[in-house]
């Protein structure tokens, strides 16, 4: 969880921070504790308001951004989460995913919604729970239950219980909300069986969502003003409020959003169409490539493997050494998203030798963030008609310079650091400070974004031959699961 204060001018005066724990129960099972969430995000705001020496009465409004698709179950009047999370890399439902391909439905999904058919999405995961958890079927068309992905979560514990919403960008990471009509979609709804009756209100990304309550949130009484999904919020927060403005967000995983205006084309394959954050009525869209693992197999490496004590070593690791050595990790932990979209995709190492270190094994999870990143942005230019010209950049890969670099030489295309790293959060900052009247317009906040450090293009025939040998690494991670 990060918490950032943000002055009026745009600038952030202080950061909060605080990890919490991811569940694995099952192979291809990925949950969360939502009081985890709570608690987390309590401790982060502290820190950041004692840091910037903030008081209460200083809050002007109050903006969430949030893992898209993770997906939680509550009691309306207790706000206790009636099971785990499920996390949007969670695999569990691709049973089901197979069975609406079989039975027809995945042009249909990619008209309406925009999406693939995936286990990636809330869709399936909410259809999972309302099967699986004792009573929650009755529970949601009593309405004593209630759905939503983080940002809904934290809203209603935020303003007590009394607001149930979400914003589009959220809405349209569901797999059952039609990004065109702008409302939940029945006929998906009773494929999945999801009675409407747990459902969310969908909202304007920017505006007055409720007001918090101060004997719950810190003594403090303020709006809710902003709402954005995490990838879409960093392209608010990137300032790509033209057509074609692309930037790619360096995380848990990776995410390359180009702006598409007002167009909700289809998207090419292997790519996926969004609702973009707007700080008006106006609906503006993204085309996305999903990458489900780059930052988290660093951290794989640091926890599960312990070849690392921390992940910021991965950094000064990396650039110890030229290149991986012919090693390539592929790390399809939880299968592959775009432009893929393989759930039996699994993590595959390979190009291992004697000469093999530790360096050269952290140097090639740095690389392959790169490498995916590319074959999104292949996609992406092949199937848009739009250009890529330049890449926006940010989050916490984004500080690692070998990376940058490498993904310049990959693209062809400069790549802009900006010089707030975290974007996602300043987005939302941005779209609260919209809903609460503290900016009258995007011009704005484009006004005040700044370059850390451009990355320009340098070996690219060395970058070709590289990705060549990436690609045929991937046909080997392909498919290895038969079931799950």
């Amino acid at each position: 969880m990060t918490a950032l204060v943000v002055d009026e001018e745009g600038a952030v005066l202080s950061k909060g921070y605080r990890e919490f724990p991811q569940h694995f129960p099952r192979p291809g099972w990925v949950e969360h504790d939502p009081e985890d969430w709570w608690t987390g995000m309590l401790a982060a705001a502290t820190d950041a308001m004692s840091s910037s020496g903030t008081r209460r009465s200083d809050v002007a409004a109050i903006g969430i951004t949030n893992q898209r698709e993770t997906t939680v179950l509550w009691d309306r009047r207790t706000l206790a989460p009636v099971a785990p999370a499920i996390v949007w890399q969670d695999r569990r439902t691709a049973p089901l995913c197979d069975e609406l391909r079989d039975e027809g439905w995945e042009e249909r999904v990619r008209e309406r919604t925009g999406l693939v058919i995936d286990p990636y999405f809330s869709g399936t995961k909410l259809s999972w729970l309302l099967r699986n958890v004792d009573g929650a079927r009755e529970a949601a068309a009593e309405r004593t239950i209630a759905f939503g992905t983080v940002d809904s979560y934290l809203l209603a514990r935020l303003t007590a219980g009394a607001v149930h919403a979400t914003d589009r960008t959220n809405a349209s990471r569901t797999m059952l909300f039609d990004i065109s009509a702008l409302r939940w979609d029945e006929e998906i709804l009773e494929r999945l069986e999801v009675p409407p009756a747990v459902l969310p209100d969908v909202r304007q990304s920017s505006g007055v969502f409720g007001t918090t309550d101060p004997d719950l949130f810190l003594g403090i009484e303020a709006p809710v003003a902003g709402i954005g999904g995490d990838q879409q919020s960093a392209l608010f927060g990137q300032a790509c409020f033209e057509p074609g403005a692309t930037k790619n967000t360096y995380g848990t995983g990776s995410f390359v959003l180009m702006n598409l205006g007002d167009r909700a084309a289809p998207p090419p394959t292997g790519l996926l169409t969004t609702i973009a954050c707007t700080g008006g009525d106006a609906v503006q869209y993204a085309l996305e490539g999903s990458i489900f693992v780059t930052g988290a197999a660093v951290q794989w490496l640091r926890d599960g493997l312990g070849v690392i004590e921390r992940s910021s070593d991965a950094s000064e690791l990396a650039a110890a050494v030229p290149d991986a050595g012919g090693v390539y990790f592929v790390p399809a932990l939880t299968g592959l998203g775009s432009p893929w979209w393989d759930p039996y995709a699994r993590g595959t190492i390979i190009g291992l030798t004697r000469g093999t270190t530790r360096a050269h094994l952290v140097r090639a999870a740095v690389e392959a963030m790169a490498y995916q990143s590319r074959d999104v942005v292949d996609v992406m230019r092949s199937g848009s008609g739009t250009d890529v010209t330049e890449l926006k950049v940010d989050g916490g890969g984004a500080l690692n310079d070998t990376l940058l670099q490498l993904q310049a030489d990959l693209l062809g295309v400069p790549v802009r650091r900006a010089a707030v790293a975290e974007t996602t959060a300043l987005g939302a900052a941005y779209l609260a400070g919209l809903g609460a009247g503290l900016w009258s317009s995007t011009d704005e906040l484009a006004a005040r974004w700044r370059l850390d450090r451009q990355f320009e293009p340098g070996d690219r025939a060395r970058a070709e031959a590289s990705y060549a040998d990436w690609r045929r690494a991937v046909d080997r991670a392909r498919g290895w699961v038969r079931q799950l």
